[in-house]
């Protein structure tokens, strides 16, 4: 895609250069009544078009800009929701527990509590002895 971008670029300032070798005449622009502009064709015409080209490019730039941060929010909000899913399943009812994902590698190591009691098989529905907590220890983690 770059090359015919790049293609293109070049079609487009040959034609305005042969364009501008053609048409090289001076010109005289009426901007207001007392107000008049000699100046020649190709420069007329290059104006022209930056005046139609830029605000269109930065909507585009803007457009892109606001797509980009909505398809990381989106991806934010499924990776959470995959984890809360993930979490859900293997059942860690403490979401924030979960390790988070991190594409940096030299980010410091997260720490997480983890449940490690083996012989707590009490059923989660079980409410008779909400007092007792299970056994927790520190565990340090590496995205």
């Amino acid at each position: 895609m770059q090359i015919v971008r790049t293609v293109l670029w070049i079609l487009l300032f040959l034609g305005l250069l042969a364009f501008s070798i053609a048409n090289w005449k001076p010109v005289e622009v009426t901007i207001w009544e007392n107000l008049i502009v000699e100046t020649k064709v190709p420069a007329l015409v290059i104006v022209s078009f930056l005046l139609g080209m830029i605000p269109t490019w930065l909507f585009l730039r803007g457009t892109k800009w606001r797509l980009n941060r909505r398809i990381k929010t989106l991806e934010n909000v499924a990776r959470s929701s995959a984890m809360a899913q993930h979490a859900a399943q293997h059942g860690d009812g403490d979401l924030a527990a979960a390790p988070m994902v991190s594409d940096d590698r030299t980010a410091a190591p997260s720490v997480d509590t983890v449940t490690t009691d083996p012989t707590d098989a009490r059923d989660p529905s079980d409410t008779s002895d909400p007092t007792v907590a299970p056994d927790t220890q520190t565990v340090t983690t590496r995205p």
